[in-house]
């Protein structure tokens, strides 16, 4: 049976438009039973209605709850920090081929990650951060939070697929498993475009007790029940390294590797390790500057 995330399933908007579109509860929670997925059913069923249509505001604040919590387990995690581990070398050697150095975050929810980095200046002053997500309510309260505290980036809604903001490094942090792995491949390829010179794409590890160290790490620090579920289904729905790996090379463009693949995985934790890609004329200079920690990326064959 198919593994569904609420969250992917309680708001939905027009791909062309980017208007919201009507969800019925009563489909969603057939969508779950369906899947065998009765709690998640019951989860559902606890959304306020108007008539059979989840309310719009009401689903906003849920996920917004559910996304604040995430942070906190970001911030535990230190996923700020990893990123900014590979992200530092990478566009030092976009600086050296006169490449403005321009990151866009896809699929950033609150945009903890884009924030933290504008938050912390370690990847320098003119480093321009923007963050994209689907979900309106998500950037609207992305952007709210960069203008409280004052923060050197934006966020705008986009498509993943689609992408309209230009960039010279692509990031993502836990997405890759939200999609099917049959459309990871037009995924890269969205990213292999002019002026894109690398992509560091962090996910969950698809090790075998992958599902259980998500339960026990959501359980202890997750309250929101829509969180505690999806964090599950996440490590149960991670690709393996084989798929990630067969679909970054589509971006025909890159050099692709992965960063601590799952064979150094402790595979009783749900691991976050990235998908990499470097224009080849970025790939020499950006493994000379992690130096010993380069032997930790795994060239795509």
């Amino acid at each position: 049976m198919a593994v569904l995330e609420i969250s992917d399933l309680v708001a939905a908007w027009d791909p062309v438009t980017g208007e919201r579109l009507p969800v019925r509860r009563s489909e969603v929670v057939a969508a779950l039973r369906a899947a065998g997925d009765d709690r998640a059913a019951r989860i559902v069923r606890r959304i306020p209605v108007l008539g059979d249509v989840l309310d719009p505001d009401a689903v906003d604040r849920l996920l917004i709850r559910a996304h604040t919590e995430l942070q906190r387990l970001n911030e535990e995690v230190r996923m700020a920090e990893r990123f900014a581990e590979l992200l530092a070398p990478v566009l030092a050697a976009v600086r050296a081929e006169g490449i403005r150095p321009r990151v866009a975050d896809i699929g950033c929810g609150l945009g903890f990650l884009v924030r933290s980095l504008a938050s912390s200046g370690v990847l320098g002053p003119d480093v321009e951060l923007v963050g994209v997500d689907f979900n309106r309510a998500l950037v609207a309260e992305a952007s709210r939070l960069a203008e409280d505290e004052r923060l050197p980036c934006t966020f705008v809604c986009g498509d993943a697929f689609a992408l309209t903001e230009s960039a010279a490094v692509y990031l993502s942090n836990g997405v890759l498993h939200h999609f099917p792995a049959d459309a990871l491949p037009e995924f890269f390829r969205a990213q292999d475009r002019a002026g894109a010179q690398a992509f560091i794409h962090y996910d969950l590890a698809a090790t075998r007790l992958a599902p259980f160290g998500a339960w026990l790490f959501h359980r202890a620090r997750m309250r929101e029940p829509l969180g505690r579920h999806d964090g599950v289904a996440s490590a149960r729905r991670a690709h393996s390294d084989n798929v990630l790996l067969s679909a970054a090379v589509q971006a025909t463009g890159m050099e692709t590797f992965l960063f601590e693949p799952t064979r150094y995985t402790n595979p009783l934790c749900a691991a976050m390790r990235p998908v990499v890609g470097l224009r080849p004329q970025l790939t020499g200079e950006v493994l000379r500057a992690l130096g010993r920690r380069a032997r930790g990326l795994v060239r795509a064959r």
